[in-house]
């Protein structure tokens, strides 16, 4: 069955991306119907998040939130197999001088879990050397091929997950961009709490930390889904003054902040189908059911 979707993502890349984007946005409500394990996930963050939409304003979202999750899945074949020219056509910078002054300084690129953070990654590293942590996939042949696209230019660092604090810290100081993505649930002892659109969240505070140890200089970047079919547009923010501060835990809470406001400009797509609130304070009752 892998293998056969595979298949159909390398025949779907053939086509112009507005042809591409057609099949993912009806593929997409299909999913927001069936998948509903997901679905509930979904629903139980957005009324927690934005309590003050209506309910069928929520389900708006949700439904152009699997849409958005389905295209970027189905548009992951382009970073399998085009060219390096069409990905640099298709997945757009904007402010990317705001990372090229950095060249040769420890820089992490923080990036969150939007639903195209894949085509960021990739594009970031077609336009210079750089670093990032990988996770191994169950999937063996989803890992192969993710592990791909991902190693496809200019010979990326691809840290395991389990190498640890040192590890990260070298590839940090020897310079290379580090693409970070710190906004996921990593259970109770990787963690602490901190608020997210009003939840105390379990957060990990390595960006904090990994900043003051390397003295690197945080540049935020967010890579936006363009309706259409349009493409991507990667978007580079100015590097953090007065980061990182003597407190670590007033410093993930601004990366928390930071990472809301921009769910805020495009709640679609962010990672809502992942169980962001998993992990609660020992006093709290569970988030999900």
């Amino acid at each position: 069955m892998t293998r056969l979707g595979i298949a159909l993502l390398w025949l779907i890349h053939w086509l112009p991306l507005p042809l591409q984007a057609a099949v993912g946005n009806g593929l997409g409500r299909l999913a927001a119907h069936l998948a509903r394990p997901r679905r509930k996930v979904v629903e139980r963050n957005l009324a927690r998040c934005f309590p003050d939409l209506s309910e069928a304003q929520r389900r708006r979202i949700l439904t152009r939130h699997f849409i958005a999750a389905t295209r970027a899945i189905l548009e992951h074949g382009l970073l399998f197999w085009s060219s390096q020219q069409r990905l640099e056509k298709l997945i757009r910078f904007e402010g990317v001088e705001r990372l090229d002054k950095l060249r040769g300084r420890p820089v992490i690129v923080l990036a969150p879990h939007f639903v195209s953070l894949d085509m960021g990654g990739v594009r970031l590293s077609a336009h210079t050397r750089a670093a990032s942590i990988y996770g191994r996939q169950r999937n063996p042949v989803v890992d192969r091929y993710l592990r791909r696209a991902r190693s496809r230019f200019n010979q990326p660092v691809l840290a395991s997950r389990h190498e640890g604090i040192r590890s990260l810290i070298k590839i940090i100081k020897s310079g290379l961009p580090f693409y970070f993505l710190p906004d996921q649930d990593q259970g109770r002892k990787e963690s602490i709490f901190v608020p997210f659109f009003g939840i105390q969240t379990a957060t990990i505070p390595a960006l904090s930390r990994l900043a003051k140890i390397t003295g690197a200089a945080v540049v935020p970047a967010v890579t936006r889904q363009l309706a259409g079919g349009q493409g991507y547009v990667m978007r580079f923010y100015p590097a953090w003054d007065n980061f990182p501060s003597d407190d670590v835990a007033a410093d993930t809470a601004r990366m928390n902040r930071f990472i809301e406001d921009r769910v805020r400009e495009m709640p679609e797509q962010y990672l809502w189908v992942h169980r962001r609130f998993k992990t609660r304070p020992a006093d709290e009752p569970p988030f999900y059911d």
